[in-house]
């Protein structure tokens, strides 16, 4: 057999580095050499000499290295309905939206997923998810055109293919006509995950199954969606202990709390993390950090409805894992993922350990490594270490926004957002100076304009 080709190697030298390993190890200068989609090598000072193949050199003066974000939850559809019911609470905001939700089909839901991912990719997100769950009949394929905008943009993506089967005939909130039987919602989760989901350890797309939420789906979904994901080994994903108006649900439709109710449906585990987890007790938190069940953390999606917030540093202490998510533009416009660095930071300390609370580092650290591992990736991503995938991203430190601050750690949480010099995403640049370089930005902007107006016209008639 002929010798592999050498890999080509991309060198990133005079930058600081915040790698969020296990020691969170720091370097005020260092380099980073890229070999192919693999960190090949990190340290203190310059590259090492003569390297071969090297095929691009970056000077990092100026900027900060820090893993690439992982975003842990989102809804890429609600791009499109932005802006609407802005002084609502979660329940009476659902009631308010789903009838125009309803009516989304696939050329709405990709132009969505194009705006939702350019907005993230452009913020320094280098591993995406998306939580859909809206499935109106007749809609088309929303799931390929989802992870088709992932592809196309160049970022490592996870799809949470939702479902919901309780209409409001039912007692749920969703109209009757947007959602599926229990049979077909399993059968097209299944058929997702066969179609799409790959195990590979550089895998680009993964696929969860995800029902939506207690109060939208059966408790047979519920169970036997679990059953599925663990026949199929593959994530779980749901939406848990937002409201208080969820957990006065649960007790009067289940007779428990939302976290027994899951763990009486097979949804406590490793494999499984939820999105908001606001309102939990102690018992709550004890259950997560002894199963290993994740929690997805919105911070601003939190505040936007009024949900309160969540109990991080108690969640931390436990050893429960925390990522963090943008959540549905629909209850963030911002859509962006490290605003939520800070926004973590700072509503954090608004509860009862108050300054105590989050520090730069643990809030970078939930964007990054916490994320990797509510997603199950983190022996992949989330930190910068030799033989891991090169999702990186180059924070410029230097400019008018964050030069006076010495602590560039400090100058990316604390400060405005930074701008993203470069991200690489399996080693291949996706952004350059701002600027996303496999898609049109205005091509997006325009295209999600007119489907939204669509969305909005359709949605009046009826």
């Amino acid at each position: 057999m002929a010798p592999s080709a050498a890999p080509q190697r991309t060198v990133i030298e005079n930058v600081a580095i915040a790698t969020v390993d296990a020691q969170d190890t720091e370097y005020a200068s260092g380099h980073i050499v890229v070999a192919g989609n693999r960190i090949e090598s990190l340290g203190a000072g310059k590259a090492p000499e003569a390297l071969e193949n090297v095929v691009r050199r970056v000077d990092g003066t100026g900027h900060l290295a820090t893993p690439g974000l992982v975003n842990t939850h989102h809804h890429f559809y609600q791009w499109i309905t932005r802006g609407l019911a802005t002084d609502h609470n979660l329940f009476d905001w659902l009631v308010a939206l789903y009838p125009t939700w309803a009516r989304i089909d696939e050329d709405m839901v990709r132009a969505a997923a194009r705006g939702s991912l350019a907005m993230m990719a452009r913020g320094g997100v280098t591993t995406a998810m998306d939580h859909h769950y809206v499935y109106p009949k007749g809609s088309g394929d929303l799931s390929g055109a989802i992870i088709g905008a992932a592809r196309d943009m160049g970022v490592r993506f996870t799809l949470a293919r939702g479902s919901m089967d309780r209409g409001e005939k039912d007692g749920g909130l969703p109209p009757d006509f947007a959602v599926e039987s229990l049979e077909g919602a399993l059968a097209a989760t299944e058929e997702t995950v066969r179609q799409h989901h790959d195990a590979s350890f550089d895998a680009m797309t993964q696929v969860a199954v995800a029902p939506c939420s207690p109060f939208s789906v059966s408790t047979d979904l519920m169970r036997q969606g679990a059953e599925l994901a663990r026949r199929l080994g593959v994530r779980l994903h749901t939406h848990g202990s937002e409201t208080v108006e969820e957990e006065k649900f649960c007790h009067e439709l289940f007779g428990m709390g939302p976290t027994d109710y899951f763990a009486s449906t097979g949804w406590l585990g490793e494999d499984v993390w939820m999105a908001h987890c606001v309102h939990m007790n102690d018992d709550d938190i004890a259950a997560f950090a002894r199963t290993g069940t994740g929690v997805a953390h919105c911070p601003s999606s939190n505040a936007r409805l009024a949900a309160g917030i969540a109990r991080v540093p108690d969640m931390l202490a436990a050893g429960v894992p925390v990522g963090l998510g943008v959540d549905g533009t629909a209850s963030n416009e911002s859509g962006e993922l490290h605003t939520e660095l800070r926004n973590a930071l700072l509503i954090n300390r608004l509860g009862a350990h108050k300054e105590a609370a989050l520090n730069a580092r643990q809030a970078l650290r939930l964007g990054t490594y916490g994320g990797a591992q509510v997603l199950g990736r983190a022996t992949q991503i989330g930190s910068l270490e030799a033989g891991k995938l090169a999702d990186l991203v180059l924070w410029k430190t230097d400019g008018i926004g964050h030069s006076t601050i010495a602590d560039p750690v400090t100058a990316l949480v604390f400060g405005a957002a930074a701008p993203v010099t470069l991200s690489l995403v399996n080693g291949e640049p996706v952004v350059e100076h701002g600027r996303l370089l496999r898609v049109d930005e205005d091509d997006i902007a325009r295209t999600a304009r007119a489907e939204a107006q669509r969305l909005a016209r359709i949605a009046a008639e009826h």
